[in-house]
């Protein structure tokens, strides 16, 4: 067994090499023309990412095994076979639009409520810990967040017949759909500052999914979920795609291990926390720029009244402050951050 395994893994981890060989030439000097957010090549925890890359692209193919030939013998038990096979009748086109619009609300769903559930924001929060998000960002997930999402994806698939043992065609729409969106999802976390005018209400861009990246604050976060078509983000009520603007700053509260072996054990240790981005509530009041004589960043206003009218709550970070006062403004925003107040 493991003489059979081992010429197969060596072979895959080539294969994993060369493209990332050639997604770096692709994306690299666009990210360094083209720079939403200019940023080292090397940058912070660029090696985890590398690593996130080859175990994102090796262990899920094992994981998903089971659980779907489980899901095939279900559906093949439950749905009559007189439907499935209308389905696996249609020309190949259709299959494949059906499966990726069908594909495109599982994984919706799955990605929210990886947002939404505490036990799968644990997984998939190692994702949102990247400060600095550019197209290696893409593979940086937890193995459990991957299983999960692209079962949710997939599962819908199988349901309707769009993926069931039925034939050629049949089968390859799964691995089309997956494909499409691995492939996608190395462009939409892109460190570019393209827009596309139109076009971005159609299909996901990197504006569009940088948002879902954000740490702007809590008015913009728990946005544009879908990994290609954002209308669907629109038909659930989560589209945030403003035309003037580009977030600032990305990350997450939470302290995560710095080492890859540590965020990968985290989720497996500790209690559920707090939903997915959702900062501690800090009554706004209680902090004050230092400088009487520098205005506050206007966001501060908004952000305040929402608070007192109970509708929101707020992160004080360094950009609320005049950029002179900086270094004393970082310890009192480690301290306002650990603060925990019912407003």
């Amino acid at each position: 067994m493991s003489r059979s395994l081992d010429p197969y893994l060596l072979l895959s981890v080539l294969r994993l090499s060369v493209r990332l060989v050639l997604l770096t030439v692709i994306f690299v000097p666009l990210e360094r023309l083209f720079a939403l957010h200019p940023q080292k090549i090397f940058r912070k925890a660029v090696l985890t990412d590398v690593g996130y890359y080859f175990l994102s692209s090796l262990i899920p193919g094992f994981l998903l095994g089971f659980p779907l030939a489980l899901v095939a013998w279900l559906v093949h038990h439950a749905i009559p076979s007189t439907f499935t096979s209308a389905v696996t009748a249609w020309p190949t086109w259709l299959q494949i639009v059906a499966a990726v619009v069908v594909g495109e609300i599982g994984f919706y769903w799955g990605h929210r409520w990886n947002h939404e559930i505490p036990l799968l924001w644990r997984f998939h929060a190692i994702h949102h810990s990247a400060e600095h998000v550019d197209f290696l960002v893409n593979t940086r997930s937890h193995p459990v967040d991957l299983v999960f999402t692209r079962l949710c994806g997939l599962i819908p698939l199988y349901a309707l017949g769009l993926a069931a043992p039925l034939g050629r065609s049949a089968t390859l729409v799964p691995v089309l759909v997956l494909l499409l969106g691995s492939v996608w999802g190395f462009f939409i976390h892109a460190n570019v500052r393209w827009r596309f005018g139109p076009l971005e209400w159609l299909i996901a861009t990197p504006a569009f999914h940088h948002w879902h990246h954000t740490n702007d604050g809590p008015a913009y976060v728990n946005k544009n979920y879908a990994p290609l078509l954002p209308w669907v983000d629109r038909v659930f009520g989560t589209l945030y795609l403003p035309k003037d603007k580009q977030p600032e700053h990305y990350g997450i509260d939470e302290p995560l291990p710095t080492s890859f072996l540590g965020q990968l054990v985290r989720p497996f240790l500790i209690s559920p926390g707090r939903t997915a981005r959702q900062p501690a509530p800090v009554d706004p009041a209680s902090v004050r720029p230092l400088s009487p004589n520098r205005p506050i960043n206007p966001g501060w206003s908004e952000c305040r009244d929402a608070v007192l009218r109970g509708h929101s709550s707020i992160r004080v970070t360094e950009k609320h402050y005049a950029p002179s006062e900086r270094a004393r403004q970082e310890q009192l925003e480690l301290d306002v951050r650990r603060t925990w107040r019912q407003i």
